[in-house]
């Protein structure tokens, strides 16, 4: 469960749009020890179906929907305190070993490990 506070706010009483990724991409990194691998977020898709209140509870799930190599699809939904659906998310997250955390150059390391 997640509840949104002014500091994240967008627009008056409204979660910003970019925390409310922040929420999902969060979600997705704990999804991942289910996976038991490192992994980097390749690409995050939210859609918002309504907007995400600020000082309500919304419970976030997400999954594992495929993992092919080292590339893992996850999903996720979010609903508010009433039960609604308030928005989803998709991403695509890259396997990669230790060593992508303490490259010299960790742009380069990850565009040559996305390919």
């Amino acid at each position: 469960m997640h509840r949104f506070a002014e500091g994240q706010v967008g627009a008056p009483g409204i979660a910003h749009g970019g925390a409310v990724a922040l929420a999902f991409d969060d979600l997705f990194g704990f999804a991942l020890y289910t996976v038991g691998s490192l992994a980097v977020t390749r690409s995050l898709t939210v859609d918002y179906r309504a907007p995400f209140r600020l000082h309500r509870t919304y419970t976030f799930r997400a999954r594992v929907a495929q993992h092919e190599g080292r590339r893992l699809l996850l999903h996720a939904d979010a609903w508010d305190d009433a039960g609604q659906k308030a928005g989803s998310a998709g991403a695509t997250f890259v396997v990669v070993g230790p060593e992508h955390f303490t490259a010299v150059d960790p742009e380069t390391q990850l565009e040559a490990e996305c390919r």
